[in-house]
């Protein structure tokens, strides 16, 4: 396991550390501090942001893009008080499942 494998869970506590912070003290904690309907913007705005990368855009750009939709996941995940760790055991649950067996049996 490379030192990178645990990025994720390291970015999530320090953003977790920034609820409690001033908002002109960080990015992420005037992210938290402008609530829901920014952070769900900001999310938005990314995702678009990883298309429009993965259409046209360089592998460097994708990448670029990609990390900034991931940060912002993990300050949506924070600011609705759900621990990263559901997501990773949602992934684990799905591991080794069919997509399409996974997506037939949410239709049931």
């Amino acid at each position: 396991m490379n030192s990178n494998q645990h990025i994720l869970d390291e970015l999530y506590q320090v953003i977790l550390s920034r609820k409690e912070a001033s908002p002109d003290s960080s990015y992420t904690a005037s992210l938290l501090h402008k609530g829901i309907d920014k952070i769900l913007k900001k999310v938005g705005e990314e995702a678009t942001e990883v298309v429009i990368a993965g259409k046209g855009g360089t592998d460097a750009e994708l990448i670029y893009e990609t990390a900034d939709l991931l940060y912002h996941s993990l300050v949506l995940l924070a600011a609705r008080d759900i621990p990263v760790d559901a997501v990773w055991s949602e992934l684990q649950r799905r591991f080794g499942t069919s997509g399409i067996a996974e997506k037939a049996a949410r239709k049931e």
